[in-house]
């Protein structure tokens, strides 16, 4: 029987225990900018899955994803060593390492809600700027309907 919420806090504190880990124990540079983002373990508890994703160290420069993926594979070994120890369960999770695309996703949708903020502020400047085709009044009134019979 799968127990869905002894797998969140398993997936909970592995992400704890990789994410202090790479941050104090784990030396290898090319995991200088990543960040854990979210782990997610199987009903069975035997698999987790650690998602994260990689910061740049300025504002321009992309990071070095491919470079962060060789550095926790290479540290896959030794984290899941602290997994096993830090969970106390019978048995330790394989880990296995996905980067994050929730950031890359939230930014393009960022960029899209830009552009389309933009594109409803012409065309309410281009509504108000705008004048009626015909008359400025083109519907009939009683008062004009006399002056016609009369």
């Amino acid at each position: 029987m799968v127990d869905h919420a002894r797998a969140a806090r398993l997936a909970k504190r592995i992400s704890t225990i990789v994410a202090s880990a790479i941050g104090t124990e784990i030396k290898d540079p090319r995991l200088a900018q990543v960040t854990i983002t979210d782990c997610r373990v199987t009903g069975d508890l035997h698999d987790a899955t650690v998602f994260y994703t990689v910061m740049g160290e300025t504002v321009d420069a992309e990071p070095d994803v491919a470079e962060a993926a060789a550095g926790l594979a290479a540290a896959t070994g030794a984290l899941r060593s602290l997994v096993g120890a830090g969970t106390g369960v019978r048995f330790t999770p394989t880990l296995r390492f996905e980067l994050d695309t929730v950031p890359d996703a939230t930014r393009a949708m960022d960029e899209l809600l830009a552009r389309a903020r933009a594109r409803d502020e012409q065309v309410a400047r281009v509504a108000r700027e705008a004048e009626p085709a015909g008359d400025a009044d083109p519907y009939r009134r009683a008062d004009d309907e006399d002056e016609d019979h009369g």
